[in-house]
């Protein structure tokens, strides 16, 4: 029976997807119009009795082939405005602090570039994220895109206790430092290391890093409950500064108390993805995925799950490898890899990080410190342009900004700079000879062939757009896994696959009508086909080879009747990893291959 329900939601879906308000946009629908193929744009733009073309007061825009809405009344973003936001393939997460956190900013955010927000639950109460996720989803409402909102868990805190002088201590190059249990305040020979697992899992030769990896501290020497340590890079010690631990693979969960209060008020928000933290070996993964299938509200979406790769332990054996098969995406969280891997050793991680992720198809994300320049300057220095490009073209799926979108001066314009270094790299021949000389092999199964397939001939016939319907996204995933020369627009039943798949590399989703799992939906309205329906169409699949051509309209991805969209879907819909369907449609709509497009 859930079979049945899965397969009408889904057919309701493709039916119902622009009718009422989303339908406004296309003023000139009427139950029949007929047009040639080979007609000029504006000649076809200016047919009022077209059923994929809005009615247009404004010739020029006409003339131009941008296609606006005459009156402005529908929440169908206007394509002139927000056009360029359809011509990249690398995704933007910004990070919103207090100097991003009204809804002005939040949009202009938006139309600068920014895909993905992050809320980062180490700042601020849990009260503030969520008013914050209530502006993104209005904001989303408004320009009918999904936009993805990542919450990023604190992790575990590693850090020594507090000194009797307030201004803490100067540690000398060669001196030996103990770092133990005891309370007492520390002083110029010791301090108070709160954390029983580190001084359990340190062994002598092990180092220790304070401060970021201001002062390094060799373990020399070890005992019930202390850790005798060699100064190697001397430097000042205060109060409660941050400890690393590289050589050391603690005993410890990435989930704090508060790590797990946070999880369980971000499940009853409806935040897309989850980032872990503190993430050690692949059992951190099955961890995180317990925890949410425990907490999870009955009824709600499942979030998508990243795991933050900073940590040296990962790359051991075939730990990497492991935790991006568990996990649904990850974030090369440079930082703490930074402090923790030799600097020379980050940029070829990064790398390796990227060719995992693409190799199983999972979206992954550079970070931190990208154009950090920019919480004080309008520009970034051109070292900090060169990191972002070498991230894009490594081929990342998505780049990020934290300071600089939350607490910098400059927010808006740090999102413009890297949208405009991602038109810059994907514009460039040695991008796209990489990504194809890159492109990992497909599986050796049926969705994979069609996915190849459909690529290839998006390129052969100089598509304009791959269209993949796809119920939980992983047909969608596959596509973007081989780097289409195109952008992949993608269409669910469901919002949330929408706003998780907006994280991946060239991929577009719709955001569907209807609600979750279609609960304000009963199951004889599931059923009715003709109600929504505005044109009558001959079977199931025109239904949704229409809506395919509508999407693509709507997002500005076609101009002229004549552009071709590389539809691919699974029959029967309603099978999650099913695609064994291609059809090319022109923008006109499905019936126009005769020369002449008729529209009953």
């Amino acid at each position: 029976m859930t079979r049945i329900v899965i397969r009408a939601a889904f057919l309701a879906f493709i039916g119902s997807q622009y009718v009422t308000e989303r339908t406004e946009a296309f003023t000139g629908l009427t139950r029949s119009s007929t047009f040639r193929r080979g007609q000029s744009t504006s000649a076809w733009a200016n047919n009022r009795q077209s059923p994929l073309f809005a009615t247009v007061e404004d010739e020029t825009n006409i003339k131009r082939g941008k296609l606006v809405d005459a009156k402005q009344v529908t929440t169908v973003a206007a394509v002139p405005k927000l056009s360029q936001r359809w011509r990249k393939s690398t995704k933007q997460l910004a990070t919103l602090g207090p100097a991003s956190s009204s809804k002005e900013m939040i949009e202009k955010l938006f139309l600068a570039g920014a895909d993905v927000f992050r809320l980062n639950f180490s700042h601020g109460s849990q009260e503030q994220k969520q008013e914050l996720l209530t502006l993104i989803r209005e904001i989303e409402e408004k320009y009918s895109h999904p936009i993805a909102v990542l919450g990023d868990l604190q992790g575990p805190k590693l850090r020594v206790g507090e000194f009797s002088d307030p201004n803490g201590v100067k540690l000398e190059e060669g001196q030996i430092f103990r770092l133990d249990l005891d309370d007492a305040m520390g002083d110029i020979t010791r301090v108070k290391l709160p954390h029983p697992e580190i001084i359990e899992a340190s062994e002598i030769g092990h180092v220790l890093l304070v401060d970021d990896g201001k002062v390094k501290l060799r373990v020399s020497g070890k005992g019930e409950g202390y850790l005798e340590c060699t100064v190697e890079v001397e430097g000042k010690i205060s109060n409660r500064k941050g400890v690393n631990t590289p050589d050391s693979v603690l005993d410890i969960s990435p989930l704090t108390p508060k790590d797990r209060s946070d999880l369980e008020y971000m499940l009853g928000i409806g935040v897309d993805w989850v980032a872990l933290s503190f993430v050690q070996r692949p059992a951190d993964i099955e961890e995180i995925h317990a925890l949410i299938d425990e907490k999870l509200p009955k009824g709600a979406f499942k979030p998508a799950v990243m795991a933050k790769i900073e940590k040296p332990s990962c790359f051991e054996e075939d730990n990497l490898e492991k935790i991006v098969e568990l996990c649904d995406g990850i974030m090369v969280a440079r930082g703490d890899l930074g402090v923790e891997c030799a600097p020379e050793d980050v940029p070829l991680l990064q790398k390796n990080i990227i060719d995992q992720c693409r190799d199983l198809g999972k979206p992954v994300v550079v970070a931190t410190q990208m154009l950090e320049s920019m919480i004080e300057s309008p520009t970034p220095t051109r070292a900090e342009a060169s990191d972002v490009a070498t991230a894009i073209y490594d081929g990342a799926d998505a780049i990020m900004l934290s300071a600089e979108s939350a607490a910098g001066r400059y927010p808006e314009e740090a999102v413009a700079m890297q949208q405009r270094i991602i038109n810059r790299v994907e514009g460039d021949v040695h991008y796209k000879s990489q990504l194809e000389q890159s492109a990992p092999k497909p599986h050796n199964t049926a969705t994979d062939a069609i996915i190849t397939a459909a690529s290839q001939i998006a390129s052969t016939i100089g598509a304009k757009s791959i269209v993949c319907f796809s119920l939980r996204g992983s047909t969608v995933l596959r596509a973007a896994k081989g780097r289409p020369g195109v952008p992949i627009l993608a269409m669910s039943p469901f919002k949330e696959t929408s706003r998780q798949l907006v994280m991946s590399w060239g991929v577009y989703p719709e955001l569907p009508k209807t609600g979750t799992y279609f609960s304000n939906i009963d199951e004889e309205e599931l059923l009715d086909y003709e109600a929504p329906v505005v044109e009558t169409a001959t079977d199931d699949f025109d239904l949704v080879l229409r809506n395919a051509c509508r999407a693509a309209l709507k997002k500005g991805l076609v101009t002229d009747p004549n552009d071709l969209l590389v539809v691919t879907a699974g029959i029967p819909f309603g099978t999650p990893g099913a695609a064994n369907v291609i059809r090319v449609v022109p923008a006109a709509g499905p019936t126009c291959w005769d020369g002449v497009c008729q529209v009953f």
